[in-house]
C-alpha cells in the first residue's frame, strides 16, 4: 500500500520511477538505491528535488561537516546518505512504514564507518516530536516533501520544533500547484523564506529558511 496516493501514469518520463533501482554519484561514491513503487508509492523513489537537493549540498553553500543533520520524508534516502558521505551526523526520517526500506538503503550505500554517523527513525509529522531535541538540529532537510496540503499544519509544526534560531532549512521542490505557494507562505509566519537555487531544465526551486525568534526568545 502506497504511503501517500498516487496514481498509475503512463507517460515515458515517469518510466524510471517504476525502474526496482536508480544509480547516482555524488561524494566522489557510486551510490545505488532501490525503488519499489508498487509497494509503497512515491515514498519510493527518487524524486529530481532530491537530486537537486544533493547537487546543491555538494557545492558546499551549507557546512554539514560535523553538523547534526535530520531528513524529513526522506523516501529512499537519497539526500541523508548524501549528507552523511559529506561528513554530518544524520537523523533519517520518514513514516513506519518506509522504515524497513530506507534502512536498507542506507546500509547498502554506508557501509561502516559512514554508516556509524547515520541514525533512521521513525517520524510522522505532528507526532511524538518529544522523542526529538527541541532546536537539537544544526540543518533541516526536506526534498519534496510539499504536496498534501493536510499535511501542511503538521510539517511546520514539527519544523518549529526541530529548529532552533540558528538551524538552516533546506527545501527542494516542484512548485505543481498554488497550494504549494500556500505553503511557503504559511513557512513566513514563523521562518525567514528565501528562494536560493533554481534547476531550470527539472524545474525544481530551492528555498532556505531561518526560524524568527519566538516571543518568549525577545
Amino acid at each position: 500500500m502506497a504511503l501517500v496516493p498516487y496514481e498509475e501514469n503512463p507517460l515515458p518520463a515517469f518510466s524510471k520511477l517504476h525502474n526496482s533501482s536508480a544509480q547516482f554519484r555524488f561524494a566522489n561514491q557510486e551510490l545505488r538505491l532501490a525503488q519499489d513503487w508498487k509497494r509503497l508509492g512515491v515514498a519510493a523513489v527518487v524524486w529530481d528535488a532530491a537530486v537537486v537537493m544533493c547537487m546543491y549540498l555538494e557545492l558546499g553553500a551549507v557546512e554539514l561537516k560535523g553538523k547534526k543533520v535530520v531528513e524529513l520524508g526522506a523516501g529512499t534516502g537519497l539526500v541523508g546518505i548524501v549528507a552523511a558521505l559529506l561528513g554530518a551526523q544524520v537523523t533519517i526520517t520518514d513514516r513506519e512504514p518506509a522504515l524497513e526500506f530506507l534502512s536498507a538503503n542506507v546500509a547498502a550505500n554506508l557501509p561502516p564507518p559512514a554508516g556509524d554517523l547515520v541514525v533512521v527513525s521513525e517520524l510522522t509529522w505532528g507526532q511524538g516530536l518529544e522523542r526529538f531535541p527541541e532546536g537539537g538540529f544544526d540543518v533541516v532537510l526536506g526534498a519534496d516533501i510539499v504536496y498534501l496540503e493536510e499535511t501542511f499544519p503538521s510539517l511546520l509544526r514539527t519544523l518549529e520544533h526541530l529548529c532552533s534560531g540558528s538551524t538552516v532549512v533546506l527545501l527542494a521542490c516542484k512548485i505543481r500547484y498554488e497550494r504549494d505557494a500556500r505553503f511557503l507562505s504559511m513557512l513566513r509566519r514563523s521562518f525567514t523564506v528565501e528562494e536560493v537555487h533554481y534547476d531550470k531544465d527539472r524545474d525544481i526551486r530551492l528555498y532556505k529558511a531561518s526560524r524568527l525568534p519566538r516571543r518568549r526568545d525577545l
